[in-house]
């Protein structure tokens, strides 16, 4: 991916984070998160990804974001997020961007982004229940429960929870558990982990289960993608 750091914004405490493109083609992973961003002199908006995105960026190329916590997006935008699934947008197709904000992205992304989170916010004036429920759903489903375990434990059908799902995640409770299991599993190879170790620890059936996920999610193999 290139050089790459994060560090919390010191205005919204929102993990920010900065990429400067290495030469090749960049494969950007599914991670259950979005994101707001600056990238060739325009605020783009990206949405949950379901499958790898592969994109050639120029090297040496820099993209600013802001990750959005679970539930966020829908939140500001008002629009649900599947409609924004394994999609990049320029953000000004979906909502207003003051001018002030435009004009202070050139010397200072980061900070711009924190100014816009804010402004977004100010607007929508987010409904904590909403926050709070898709919080807590991300939570559990990266600890590894089944979809029943997560209807019943936030009192919900599961057809409910479906519906929750397509609006704050993009995608269904299901989804959502798999790649919070893939990421797990592939932090864990990366660390050092053995992949059948990996598969097991991040609650795989056996290694071949996980292999299936990789090319599914990353479309390429655990060997490749690790090296």
């Amino acid at each position: 991916m290139g050089d790459y750091r994060a560090w919390r914004g010191p205005r919204t405490g929102a993990t920010l984070w900065r990429v400067r493109t290495g030469p090749g083609d960049v494969r950007i992973l599914p991670d259950a998160v979005m994101d707001l961003m600056w990238s060739d002199g325009r605020f783009r908006f990206a949405g949950a990804d379901t499958t790898a995105m592969v994109s050639a960026g120029e090297d040496g190329a820099l993209t600013w974001g802001l990750r959005l916590a679970p539930g966020v997006a829908y939140s500001l935008l008002g629009i649900p997020a599947r409609e924004m699934t394994d999609r990049r947008l320029d953000l000004d197709e979906l909502t207003t961007i003051p001018p002030r904000i435009m004009e202070g992205a050139y010397p200072n992304p980061a900070a711009a982004l924190e100014d816009l989170y804010v402004e977004l916010w100010r607007r929508a004036e987010p409904d904590p229940t909403v926050l709070g429920l898709a919080t807590s759903l991300d939570r559990f489903a990266r600890a590894g429960l089944d979809v029943p375990d997560l209807a019943h434990r936030h009192e919900v059908s599961e057809r409910t929870l479906r519906r929750l799902g397509d609006r704050v995640f993009g995608y269904g409770p299901k989804t959502l558990i798999t790649i919070h299991r893939f990421q797990h599993a592939l932090h864990l190879a990366r660390s050092g982990t053995t992949l059948a170790q990996a598969s097991t620890a991040a609650g795989y059936a056996d290694q071949s289960h996980l292999n299936r996920d990789v090319r599914r999610l990353a479309g390429t193999t655990p060997g490749d993608l690790l090296g």
